[in-house]
């Protein structure tokens, strides 16, 4: 087996997977590319970060790719998550100030290693305008939905 996903395991980190086998000789065979993120709502990271953020070096520790996202368009927007509340808005300095910390601190973390990459999802997300969305995505989402 993997050591990652033996490790993985180890650390009850697998709830659940399609194909164990699979996934075994992937892991074993080539470097994959795994990403994880956050939306920049607090001006630091917290406990809940602590899981994802720490399998995700694992993975890294283990030859692979991790792939950090910091959510500075998704950050701008509510959250549609289901929660009872919708997330608190913020300007768009705070938010930029917010990812630029998480950033920092996520560097921290990952630090030593070349083999990472760190993308905000504003990047690409502040580039679409409402007409260009809803030419490209709206028609395929029935208005009564």
């Amino acid at each position: 087996m993997s050591k990652l996903l033996e490790d993985l395991k180890y650390r009850d980190l697998v709830y659940q997977q399609t194909d164990e086998e699979g996934i075994k000789e992937l892991l074993e065979k080539e470097s994959v590319s795994i990403y994880c993120g956050t939306d920049p709502t607090g001006n630091s990271l917290h406990i809940g970060h602590l899981l994802p953020f720490l399998t995700l070096k694992r993975f890294q520790q283990h030859g692979h790719k991790p792939v950090i996202l910091v959510g500075g368009g998704t950050g701008i927007i509510g959250d549609p998550s289901g929660r009872s509340e919708e997330r608190q808005l913020q300007s768009l300095e705070v938010i930029e100030d917010n990812a630029r910390r998480l950033e920092g601190q996520l560097r921290n973390i990952f630090r030593g290693d070349d083999n990472i990459e760190f993308v905000n999802n504003r990047d690409w997300l502040g580039k679409l305008s409402m007409i260009e969305f809803l030419r490209d995505y709206g028609k395929l989402v029935n208005i009564n939905y």
